[in-house]
């Protein structure tokens, strides 16, 4: 990455909301002065069925997407354990009301390229969205950085966090800030960060514990790429890509190892 500063200072977060983005939005508001948001809307579930069951059969899609259904329903149970890490954080689960926000149909559609050339942010930062198709990617000048949460190379994908814990390698239950290229987790790491989940955490808190422990580090690869001095390192180690378990595997696991 070149160590030249960028002529704006526009911080683009792409997302398709949510606490977690909230939390970052008003961490970047705190410290910068031009946050805007570009609001992707919710993939819908019946896409992300038929994408997985090309990939892995409709067995396993049913299973994995019955998992990400019970995971949403039970973030009401997890609404006091939330409430306790989001206040560790000392900020608010919903956007800065003075934030513009920017709704998108997707950040690939082509709406999305436009409002990049409109703003000409100086960095995008993704945080909770789709995965970035490789027109979009291309139409962007700035560095693209990606909030992943999982420690990378090993857990990229979709909870990592969970699976580090599933193959009894807490020690890279974390996440990891990353430059954006064509594939899914792939780019050159900025930061991880490693952190331990609580005894009230699981699948649907883990998210949660492991981005509120990055925002540091969310804040430094921001501030790095407005200098200029992101120093990107390829990532190193065994390289695997995750998805949601099958609502069975989850349940096996939480029953006999204690990690739901």
């Amino acid at each position: 990455m070149p160590d030249t500063e960028p002529k704006t200072s526009t911080i683009l977060v792409m997302t398709a909301g949510g606490p977690i983005p909230s939390l970052v939005v008003n961490a970047l508001s705190r410290r910068f002065s031009d946050v805007q948001v570009a609001m992707e809307a919710a993939e819908p579930k019946s896409v992300i069925y038929r994408r997985r069951a090309r990939r892995f059969g409709h067995l396993q899609a049913s299973g994995q997407l019955a998992t990400m259904i019970a995971a949403r329903l039970l973030r009401k149970l997890a609404a006091g354990r939330s409430a306790e890490i989001i206040a560790t954080t000392g900020l608010e689960p919903t956007l800065p009301a003075a934030t513009p926000v920017h709704p998108l149909p997707s950040i690939n559609d082509p709406a999305c390229q436009a409002l990049v050339a409109r703003l000409q942010p100086a960095v995008v930062l993704l945080v909770s969205t789709r995965i970035m198709s490789r027109q979009t990617l291309s139409s962007v000048s700035c560095p693209v950085i990606n909030l992943h949460a999982g420690i990378n190379p090993a857990y990229r994908g979709q909870m990592g966090a969970y699976w580090s814990l599933v193959r009894g390698d807490a020690g890279n239950f974390g996440a990891t800030l990353h430059l954006v290229d064509a594939g899914t987790d792939t780019g050159a790491t900025l930061h991880d960060v490693r952190t331990k989940p609580a005894r009230g955490d699981f699948i649907s808190t883990y998210p949660l514990v492991v981005s509120a422990a990055a925002l540091p580090a969310v804040l430094q690869s921001v501030e790095d790429a407005l200098a200029g001095t992101l120093r990107p390192a390829t990532p190193e180690g065994p390289s695997g890509l995750c998805f949601p378990p099958p609502i069975w595997t989850w349940l096996w696991h939480g029953l006999t190892r204690g990690v739901w």
